[in-house]
Formats: structure tokens, sequence, C-alpha cells
């Protein structure tokens, strides 16, 4: 099948998704679990083809995306069958007004239509996002890495085996089959037969899509993630957090980028954090973290002298550029100018800093004293995601079912005229 076929049949399939009950998309996404389960010997072995193919070709950490297990597949399906036990955003009336002529308007939530998603080598992102489409009435276009190609394949197969046995089309959920740039450029161009195009990857996927889509398309994923250590921190709890958003997952776009420090305990932090995510980590044999650090705070760590480009990059690896600031303020405008709007982290025991920091941070998540691994679907009670938003119209942070659907009025009257 071509893209433009594929795109064909799934605004075909669309209609049938929409007015399919809970019930039944429920039965569908557990269809869709256990045939996940059933099959994953053959999951398994089309990964093992696309590690050993990919191999030489991108990062270990990049490795760590792309590879499955058993288990893995079966939190893919326990991902399934928590969307599952979510309420129904279709059909919830969001407001109802009563207008003084007796009209009655009801401001009600409907699926989107077809969602494309064009993603990298996550595996997981396949289930992830057909489950959240079927559950939210939308047929979708999947768009993997070509790293991810036979993966995402085998997985697609197991899922679309699992809309049949409940009488739901096979395509309502579809891999494009071309992992060329042409099918990407192919579905940002689909006019009339894609509703949303979502881009989940790095900050080129996304630049590639914002400006050349001809279709709505949302911002995603791109995470230059800020934690400022206040000069009031809890030295020890600020370790923790800072080694749990650098290092328990570097290659996810929540995974913290760039620390900043303030100047009053700079002397006294930096050196306890570099023991922490150095030397401690190489006695457990773990990877250690690479810092590329500002004038003032190079003596104090070792590492890189940061240059111009450090403080905007997405390094996806255990690399953490690191600040000396003056105080809450500076951290504020150093965020303001470097962030790509994901999550940000302030460290602190002041109240006064962390409400200003709060108020005055302008991306999707903010936290006091607490990790930006947390920004996530699952984490946030949504199941699962289909991306993290960056931008400000229609969704932001974590997307879930909700930012899934659109709304209509529907108005009920009694023979009103204007």
């Amino acid at each position: 099948m071509t893209t433009l076929e594929q795109m064909q049949s799934a605004k075909a399939a669309a209609p049938l998704l929409a007015r399919a009950d809970t019930l039944l998309k429920n039965n569908a996404l557990e269809a869709m679990a256990q045939c996940l389960c059933d099959r994953t010997p053959e999951i398994l072995a089309a990964n093992r083809q696309d590690m050993e193919a990919a191999k030489d070709h991108i990062s270990p950490v990049m490795l760590d995306r792309l590879a499955l297990t058993e288990s893995r597949i079966r939190a893919m399906a326990d991902g399934i069958r928590q969307v599952a036990l979510l309420p129904d955003p279709v059909g919830e009336v969001l407001a109802r007004e009563v207008r003084p002529n007796g009209l009655v308007i009801e401001k009600t939530a409907v699926p989107l239509g077809v969602i494309a998603i064009i993603y990298e080598s996550r595996p997981n992102v396949t289930s992830d996002a057909a489950a959240l489409c079927v559950k939210s009435g939308n047929a979708c276009i999947l768009r993997g890495g070509k790293e991810a190609f036979l993966s995402a394949s085998a997985i697609t197969s197991a899922l679309q085996d699992g809309l049949e046995k409940v009488g739901l089309p096979r395509q309502a959920v579809q891999l494009v089959q071309d992992p060329s740039r042409q099918s990407a450029a192919e579905l940002m161009q689909g006019v009339g037969y894609i509703d949303l195009l979502i881009p989940r990857g790095g900050a080129g996927l996304i630049r590639a899509c914002t400006e050349n889509a001809k279709v709505p398309c949302i911002q995603t994923g791109t995470g230059i993630c800020h934690i400022y250590v206040d000069r009031t921190a809890d030295l020890q709890m600020a370790l923790r957090i800072i080694e749990n958003a650098k290092t328990s997952r570097p290659s996810v776009c929540n995974a913290a980028e760039v620390c900043l420090v303030h100047r009053d305990i700079a002397a006294a932090f930096l050196p306890m954090l570099k023991k922490a995510l150095t030397g401690d980590r190489e006695v457990r044999g773990l990877p250690p973290v690479e810092f590329r650090a500002d004038a003032e705070a190079c003596p104090l760590l070792g590492g890189t002298p940061a240059g111009p480009a450090d403080f905007d990059t997405e390094f996806l690896d255990y690399i953490l550029a690191v600040k000396v600031v003056g105080s809450v303020e500076e951290a504020i405008e150093h965020i303001a100018a470097h962030s790509t709007g994901h999550s940000e982290a302030i460290l602190t025991s002041d109240e006064a800093a962390a409400d200003s920091f709060v108020r005055r941070v302008d991306s999707a998540a903010v936290y006091v004293n607490a990790s930006t691994r947390f920004t996530d679907g699952g984490e946030f009670g949504l199941g699962c995601e289909m991306g993290i938003s960056t931008q400000k119209l229609h969704a932001r942070g974590p997307m879930g079912l909700r930012e899934l659907t659109t709304y209509k009025y529907i108005i009920r009257g009694s023979g009103q005229i204007r």
C-alpha cells in the first residue's frame, strides 16, 4: 500500500472508530494487549534484526531506546490495558448553556478523525499511540524510524489482529510502509486526510514538521530541561533528584540537561555533585556523567568548559551542562533564554523563591523539589501519552485522551428562529 492509499483507508475507517461505544473500544484494547503478548516471540525476533542492523550506527543510549525485552512488551500491553480503564472522553459535555430563548447549547467532545504520528526509534510509541487513538475514537497512521521498522511492523500487525477480533477495521491502525523521507513529507502534505500531525523525536524532526506541514501540527518532545538548586536547597535531596533526572534514562525528553546552582552554595555543592555523578557511579559500575561547566563551575567540577552551544543542546546522553547563578531571578532569566518549554525544576526550602519560580517560568511542567522525569503520561495519570506538547495551543504537556479530541456545539431547540 502506498502512503496515499493508507491515508485514504484511514479516513474511511475513522467514522467507524468515531461511532464505536466505550465497551467496544475497551474490548478492542484488551484484544490488542493480548495479541501483543501472544506475539512476543515474533516481536522480539523482529527487534533483534533491528538491533543488529543499528548497533554500529546509533549510540548506546539510543540502542537502549530501540531494544525490546519480554518485560518491556508486557509493560506495553499493561499500558494499553491502563488506557482501557480510563474514562472515555468522547461525548463528554465540556460546557452547557441554556439561553434566554430556550436554546440548550452543549459543547461536546468528539474525535479529531485521523491522527498521524511521526516518531523515531522507540517501538513502544507504536502501541501507546495506537491505544490512545482507539480509545479516543481516532484512526491513526504511524510512521516510525527506519531503525525500528521491523519491530514496529510486528507490533502493528499484532494490534491490527486485536482490532479485527472485535469487528473493528485493521485500517484504523496502520504503519507507513515506506520509511523514507518521502512518506513523512506525504503525511505533512496530507490535506483532506490527516486531521492532526504529531512529531515525536529530536529537534530536527520537529522543525521539519512545523516548517513543512500543511496539516495541523503539534510540537512535541524537545526537552532542554533545567534544574535550579537554590541557596536554601536540601543538598542531599538535590543530589538524589539530579542523579535521577539526568541518569535514570538520559535518552528521553524529560531528562535534565542543565543544572543551575546558586553561587552561595556552589563551593559546597558542586564537589558533592561531581562525586555523586562520577566517582560514586563508577564504583557502582554505572556510566559517569560528563560535565560541560561554565567558567565559575569548571574549577569545582572539572569536565569540559562549556561552549556557546552547550546550554542550548538536548544531549540525550550522560552529559550535563552546569552554570553558577547569583539569584533565583538570574536562574529564571537563563531558563527563559534557553528552555524549550518542556520541564523545569527548582530545589529549595524557600517558599517565596518557589512561588516566584512557578509563576514566572513559562514551561509545560514546572516542579518544586521533584525530578523532571515525572513529565510523563503514565506518571500524570493519563495511562500513557502521545507525546509532550511544548506549545500552548490546544494541548500542552503530556498528551492523553482528552488532548486527542476536539469539540462541537450541539444545540437543541423547540422551534426558535432568529
